[in-house]
């Protein structure tokens, strides 16, 4: 199934639900964040994996590459969220 924009923002919901699961704790954005951030990371892994030549048709490895994005992404904002805190 070819999937667009669209289908990545459906798949970032659920990576960022899973990037929260993952990585638990008090994030300073609460879970929309993490959510926004779930989307982010799937558009970036959607992005580079078909820079790098990768198809993401669907299924387990599209998940897998969100979420992975979203937890890369999490750890990041909150990186900086903590630098800026103090």
């Amino acid at each position: 199934m070819e999937r667009g924009w669209f289908g990545w923002l459906l798949i970032g919901l659920v990576a960022g639900v899973l990037g929260k699961i993952i990585m638990p704790g008090k994030d300073p954005g609460g879970i929309i964040v993490t959510i926004l951030i779930g989307i982010a990371g799937a558009l970036l892994a959607g992005f580079v994996a078909q820079s790098m030549g990768y198809t993401l048709d669907g299924g387990f490895e599209s998940y897998a590459a969100a979420t992975g994005g979203a937890v890369v992404l999490l750890a990041l904002y909150r990186i900086v969220m903590v630098r800026r805190v103090r």
